[in-house]
């Protein structure tokens, strides 16, 4: 039996894992970063931590969230989880 034979049920577990596993999470990854992207102020949002809010401010890399009783709060924009609502632009 030629040795390359003995290579294809590694070859087919690393296919069957690309596509379960490692491809849906890039695909999710990719989602993410393009919803972090897309912030805007006056979206309400959920940190990782779940903490809600409105986006306040928005700079390269944190926002400022404004919690129910008016506290600000500094947060990075990679700890963004998930837009509850966004703004309806004009």
């Amino acid at each position: 039996m030629p040795g390359y034979l003995q290579l294809i049920p590694f070859i087919l577990i690393f296919v069957v894992f690309y596509f379960l596993l490692i491809r849906p999470q890039q695909k999710r990854q990719k989602q993410v970063r393009q919803m972090q992207a897309d912030l805007q102020k006056g979206d309400k949002i959920i940190t990782i931590g779940g903490m809600h809010g409105t986006v306040h401010a928005i700079d390269e890399g944190t926002l400022v969230l404004e919690v129910h009783d008016g506290t600000k709060i500094t947060y990075d924009r990679s700890s963004v989880r998930d837009v509850v609502k966004q703004t309806e632009e004009a």
